[in-house]
């Protein structure tokens, strides 16, 4: 039974922050140097720097980024910059953005959701690895609270859920134009009958993480260090329940968009591994000509030539080349991952990891870390193996939201990133205090 809980979120002060715009943080996840360095700039309030504070040259085990977000969590709520709301509610909250020249309008909400160890009524879709992990556990241990939530999806085909809150809701207590350029709106609804239904419509769901799985393991972790340390084993112990924005699987205003992969692995010789390719693609080799270094317009024109609805096709792309990669036949999945659905086996993703990736550049699950990085971006794919950030990239289309509660319902794993949702959450909206 899915557990979810109204609480008493803690939001920057309106009589003391007189322009949202200027203390709202994109995830910490999707946070640059620069980036960074702008947001410090930006706000001596900007929400930055509680969840990616920067690293000095003589940080110390008693003093680091994490140390000083506790400092400055503790400060600011002192300040009353942060506050309390009064009473439990829960927060409606709604992005209007634009994507692929489209208009959208994402739905959902903050709540608290009781932590599923077992993973049985909250599916995941992506493994996780060791070191985001570390880093979101110190932050969870100096602050003892969520500062961001994670993202998942129920299904609620009537769209009840969503009816109920817009029902119950007028002004918004937030309105704010993010990082993103897109508006991100928030309210705080603290009516106890329409909170009650809407806990009761939750109640015999099963929810899907579509962005944090790291934070949501990692919440696990630290609710077991927790019993530990205090002994406190009841069961609705604080520590127990993570911040989460829930939406609505089948909301329009739902983006998913393709991860591509950057590769480090200087040795590979591109003719020879096209060569090899050819053993389960069809390979054909382009020059980029007269789009010389704009690398949107090259994004474009790689993700325009892989664009498919029935074929499985993806790039890959050295400097001033490309390669349309498509698969001759989907049946060698069935012999490479014979213990997989077949779902997992027709995932473009799952065809890049196990017939490239694996078979011919020897990346696996143990040294993966070591050879990939992503990105959402199509022209950024492009530009950084062009500046020798990187030695090559593969370019991929996205993930389907039926393909992704196909593998999350039989308990499997997608390789990592194989999602990027959109809207992204914006950071500094609500905190959960534990």
């Amino acid at each position: 039974m899915v557990e979810i809980a109204p609480f008493k979120g803690m939001i920057y002060n309106t009589e003391k922050i007189k322009k949202f715009d200027d203390v709202m943080s994109p995830p910490y996840d999707i946070i640059s140097e620069q980036m960074q360095n702008e947001l410090y700039n930006k706000n001596e309030f900007n929400f930055v720097k509680l969840i990616l504070g920067k690293i000095l040259p003589d940080d110390t085990d008693l003093n680091n980024r994490y140390t000083r977000a506790k400092q400055l969590f503790d400060v600011w709520q002192q300040q009353k910059i942060l506050i309390p709301s009064q009473a439990t509610a829960i927060f409606p909250y709604k992005v209007d953005y634009t994507v692929n020249k489209e208009k959208k309008q994402m739905n959902g909400f903050f709540v608290l959701l009781k932590l599923d160890p077992d993973y049985k009524t909250v599916k995941a879709h992506e493994k996780t690895l060791a070191k985001p992990k570390a880093d979101r556990l110190n932050l969870m241990r100096a602050c003892y609270a969520n500062l961001e939530p994670i993202q998942l999806m129920y299904m609620d085909q009537k769209d009840i859920i969503r009816k109920t809150m817009d029902a119950a809701i007028d002004t918004p207590l937030i309105n704010v134009k993010g990082y993103d350029g897109f508006t991100h709106q928030l309210w705080r609804l603290d009516n106890t009958k329409a909170i009650q239904a809407i806990l009761n419509e939750l109640e015999k769901k099963i929810l899907f993480i579509a962005d944090g799985h790291h934070r949501y393991q990692t919440s696990i972790n630290y609710a077991a260090e927790k019993r530990e340390q205090t002994g406190n084993k009841d069961p609705n112990a604080p520590f127990n329940y993570i911040m989460v924005v829930l939406c609505n699987m089948f909301d329009p205003g739902l983006s998913i968009l393709p991860t591509h992969r950057f590769i480090k692995m200087s040795h590979v010789n591109f003719d020879e591994l096209s060569k090899k390719l050819e053993k389960y693609f069809i390979v054909e080799k382009k020059s980029i000509t007269n789009l010389e270094k704009d690398y949107q317009k090259i994004g474009k024109k790689i993700m325009n030539d892989i664009k498919t609805d029935d074929k499985h096709m993806l790039a890959f792309y050295t400097k001033g080349m490309y390669y349309i990669l498509t698969l001759k036949d989907e049946q060698v999945m069935d012999q490479k991952a014979r213990d997989h659905s077949k779902t997992w086996r027709t995932l473009d993703v799952s065809i890049l990891h196990k017939l490239i990736l694996e078979e011919f550049l020897g990346i696996t699950e143990k040294n993966l870390e070591d050879h990939v990085k992503y990105t959402r971006v199509d022209g950024e794919a492009i530009q950084q193996v062009d500046e020798g950030k990187y030695d090559f990239s593969f370019l991929i289309n996205a993930t389907k939201i039926d393909q992704l509660k196909a593998i999350a319902d039989a308990s499997e794993h997608m390789p990592q990133k194989s999602t990027y949702f959109l809207p992204k959450m914006l950071s500094g909206l609500v905190m959960y205090k534990m």
